[in-house]
C-alpha cells in the first residue's frame, strides 16, 4: 500500500473501474457479452473489499467527508491512489481558485443535482410537493450532511458561482482564499470500489441486502445520514423524480430499477467533482441529458435575500432601476444580469446561450482523427456520425 505509487490495489481499482464501465456500456447499448465485464468488476472489487491489510472508509470527528478531500496529505485508510501536491516543491492545483473566482468560468452544482440529496432521515426530499420552489435557507435543513460538505450554505458568493451553489468540495478552511493549492487529489478511493461492486452485481442481477448493507448504507452512515437504503422497498417503490425524463432515467427495466437507480443516486452524491459523471452518463446511455436546460435555484420573485440566515444580504435581485439604501453582497438585475424560468421568478437559467444538441446515433462516441486512421491503411473505420470533412 502506497499512496502515490500503483500497487496491486491500485490495479484492482483500475479493473473494478473498467469492468463496469464497459460491462455497463455493452448492456445499456446492446452489444452483447456484458454480464463477462461486470463479473470482472465484481471480482475486482470483492478483491480490495475482502483482502488483509486492506482499507476502510476514513471516519473522523463530524466532517470526515470533507476532510477527506481538504486534507494536505491524502488520507491512506480510505485512499488508494493519490496525486501528490507539494507547496514547498511548488507542485499546486487551483482547484480552490476554480470554486471561488469570477473569472474561472462560475461552477456550481444544478438544481437537479442538489436534488437529488436525500433527507438526512433517508427520505427522499423531491417526495415533498413544495420541493421544486423551495429557496435556498429551506432546502438545506435537515438535508444528507454531505450537502452542506460539497456547497457551502453560508458565506456563499453569487458573483463566483452562476448557479447559487457554491462549491465547497476539496476546498481549505480559508474560504476566501483563491490562490494555489496544494492539498493531495485522490485518484482511487475505497467508496468508488464500493459503488462500482454494488452497481455491477444490481445490474447483473445477483444483488443482496447484504451487498448493500457492506456498500451504500456504509456510505450513508458514514455521512450520517441515519435511513438506509433497503433494497426490496426501493424496487417496490421506484423514485419518480429520478425515473422521469427530464431528471433521471428511463431505460432501466427489470426486478432491481428501484435499486439500480438508488445506487445512481448514492453515486452522483459521493463521486459528485471526482470526475466520473460524463462517463457515467455514456455508459447508461443516458446523454440525451446534455441537451436539458442548465438550472440553479430558485427565486421566488425581486427582492432581498439573506440565503443563510446570517442577517447579511447575500442577493438583491430586482427589476429595472437598482434599489437604493439596500447594502448587498451581490445585485442581479432581472433579465440583464440573471434570467429566471418564469420571467421574474423561478430557477436562475444558466448557460443559455450556448449551443446544445445531442445526437443520440453519433455523440457517444468521439471521432477517431483521420491521421490515426490513416495509419491502419484503412483497417480502422470513421465512428458513425461523425463526416471528415467536418469533425477530425
Amino acid at each position: 500500500k502506497e499512496l502515490y505509487r500503483v500497487t496491486w490495489w491500485t490495479a484492482q481499482a483500475l479493473k473494478s473501474r473498467v469492468g463496469l464501465f464497459e460491462g455497463t456500456y455493452r448492456k445499456y447499448h446492446g452489444l452483447g457479452d456484458y454480464e463477462k465485464y461486470l463479473n470482472d468488476c465484481v471480482s475486482a472489487s470483492n478483491e480490495i473489499m475482502t483482502a488483509s491489510g486492506g482499507y476502510s472508509l476514513y471516519q473522523s470527528g463530524s466532517q470526515s467527508y470533507r476532510n477527506l478531500f481538504k486534507s494536505e496529505n491524502a488520507i491512506d485508510a480510505e485512499i488508494i491512489l493519490a496525486r501528490d501536491y507539494n507547496n514547498d516543491l511548488s507542485l499546486v492545483h487551483k482547484v480552490q481558485a476554480f470554486e471561488n473566482s469570477p473569472t474561472l468560468g462560475r461552477p456550481g452544482l444544478s438544481k437537479k443535482m442538489v436534488n437529488y440529496y436525500l433527507m438526512k432521515n433517508g427520505n427522499r426530499f423531491t417526495d415533498q410537493p413544495n420541493y421544486a420552489t423551495m429557496e435556498f435557507k429551506d432546502e438545506i435543513v435537515n438535508r444528507d450532511p454531505r450537502l452542506a460538505q460539497t456547497i457551502r450554505t453560508s458565506n456563499i458568493n453569487m458573483n463566483v458561482t452562476m448557479t447559487g451553489y457554491h462549491l465547497l468540495k476539496y476546498a481549505n478552511d480559508n474560504m476566501s482564499y483563491t490562490g494555489d493549492s496544494s492539498n493531495d487529489l485522490p485518484l482511487f478511493r475505497l467508496a468508488e470500489v464500493y459503488l462500482n461492486y454494488a452497481e455491477a452485481k444490481a445490474e447483473l442481477g445477483t444483488l443482496t441486502q447484504t451487498d448493500i448493507d457492506n456498500t451504500v448504507n456504509k456510505l450513508r452512515t458514514r455521512a450520517g445520514v441515519t435511513g438506509k437504503l433497503n433494497m426490496n422497498a426501493a424496487n417496490l417503490s421506484p423514485d419518480p423524480y429520478m425515473c422521469a425524463l427530464e431528471t433521471g432515467y428511463v431505460n432501466i427495466t427489470g426486478d432491481n430499477k428501484g435499486v439500480i437507480l438508488e445506487i445512481r443516486r448514492e453515486r452522483a452524491i459521493e463521486l459528485v467533482m471526482e470526475g466520473f459523471r460524463y462517463y457515467d452518463l455514456m455508459r447508461w446511455k443516458a446523454g440525451s441529458c446534455m441537451d436539458d436546460e442548465f438550472l440553479g435555484m430558485y427565486f421566488p420573485g425581486p427582492g432581498n435575500y439573506d440565503l443563510n440566515h446570517d442577517g447579511t444580504i447575500d442577493v438583491c435581485l430586482y427589476k429595472g432601476a437598482k434599489p437604493g439604501g439596500v447594502n448587498a453582497l451581490e445585485y442581479l438585475e432581472i433579465g440583464v444580469t440573471v434570467e429566471l424560468t418564469e420571467g421574474e421568478s423561478g430557477n436562475v437559467i444558466c448557460y443559455k446561450d450556448v449551443p446544445r444538441q445531442w445526437n443520440e446515433e453519433r455523440d457517444y462516441l468521439y471521432p477517431i482523427p483521420r491521421q490515426d486512421r490513416i495509419l491502419t491503411n484503412g483497417a480502422l473505420t470513421q465512428n458513425p456520425g461523425w463526416n471528415d470533412n467536418l469533425n477530425f
